[in-house]
């Protein structure tokens, strides 16, 4: 049985059930959350007011004038929705995965930026640090470097391989470099690496997060036997309101009474409690969970064109199909509670 997380209470810094069983999480009883509220409304959490003074000067100056009249929007924030952008959303929603982009360290910086300034979370993401001399010689050492570092620095169970738009890895035969880092000892052998190649000058985040996911099924499927039982998939697809989609998802379909895997669960990494401590893994779908998920008797994609590859993968293996356009309103709710009740059997 899986232990109830727990975080300190900010209030009295005993433990907290940090899960929908307590209704005043992050705090442990209503008496903590109200002593909070009453430091926040006594103005004891306030900013020094001399440090609130020389900001609100600055914001006055010449220097910070000049500063915002040099911004140009498609340098500051460049939004480019590309499929490595939706590759790494596809990966962090498995058990302790460490997302690996095989391009520059600036594609990188792109992703976890925009993620991190969405969610309000630190998004973790690494890359292979293509340079000017891996664009002659070739990107397989970087691979192998790349693969080393990750393994002995983050510790992950799973390492899930992309690429970007840079010319200098189009071609390049990711299954072959990843074979090599594994023969020269990079990461262990039996070590999870699915891949995709995802470039950025093609399609956009969904067609990234499609590629991505099949990368990651097709890796623990393709050669497993399927021995079909009444469980179904759930594909929640690449959603920028993941954390509050998915455990309302999760409440409907235990209401309903449906045995289901989730493939790829970002409600968790991407909501980490406000205790000071670091999570790098949070949650996330189990490997084993995906690895028995082939059996499952159908696959449901809450977005249809994040899902057309996964889903003609999905049916491929024998398994029913169903792909939705997310239940927004009282139309698509219902979309979704009769697709559930028609594949399982249970009544709403």
């Amino acid at each position: 049985m899986a232990t109830e997380r727990t975080v300190a209470c900010p209030s009295c810094r005993q433990p907290a059930v940090y899960s929908e069983a307590n209704r005043w999480r992050p705090f442990c009883s209503s008496r903590c959350r109200g002593v909070d509220l009453g430091a926040w409304a006594s103005e004891q959490f306030r900013v020094p007011a001399e440090e609130l003074a020389k900001q609100i000067a600055y914001t006055k100056s010449w220097e910070y004038r000049e500063k915002n009249f040099a911004r140009e929007a498609l340098t500051v924030n460049p939004a480019k929705a590309c499929q490595p952008l939706g590759a790494v959303f596809a990966a962090v929603g498995f058990e302790s995965t460490l997302p690996f982009v095989h391009g520059s360290q600036g594609c990188v910086a792109y992703y976890r930026s925009h993620f991190s300034r969405h969610f309000k979370e630190p998004t973790s993401c690494v890359s292979s640090s293509m340079t000017e001399d891996a664009a002659v010689f070739g990107g397989l050492q970087n691979m192998i470097d790349g693969l080393a570092n990750s393994n002995a620095m983050y510790k992950p169970k799973m390492i899930a391989v992309s690429t970007t738009c840079m010319a200098e890895v189009i071609g390049d035969d990711l299954n072959a470099f990843i074979k090599t880092a594994k023969e020269k000892g990079s990461v262990p052998m039996d070590m999870d690496v699915p891949y995709a190649h995802t470039p950025a000058f093609v399609g956009s985040h969904v067609t990234g997060y499609d590629n991505a996911l099949k990368g990651v099924v097709s890796h623990f499927w393709d050669n497993a036997e399927r021995t079909p039982n009444e469980s179904i998939n759930i594909i929640n697809g690449f959603d920028g309101y993941v954390v509050g989609n998915i455990r309302e998802l999760k409440r409907v379909l235990g209401l309903m009474g449906v045995e289901y895997t989730l493939i790829g669960d970002q409600s968790d990494v991407w909501d980490t409690p406000t205790d000071g401590e670091f999570r790098m893994y949070d949650g996330g779908t189990k490997i084993e969970d995906v690895k028995a998920a082939i059996n499952a008797k159908a696959t449901l994609s809450m977005q249809e064109y994040c899902t057309e590859k996964t889903l003609a993968y999905c049916a491929d293996k024998g398994q029913q199909t169903v792909a939705l356009n997310h239940p927004v309103g009282i139309a698509g709710t219902d979309r979704l509670l009769m697709a559930l009740s028609e594949l399982t059997g249970k009544e709403i």
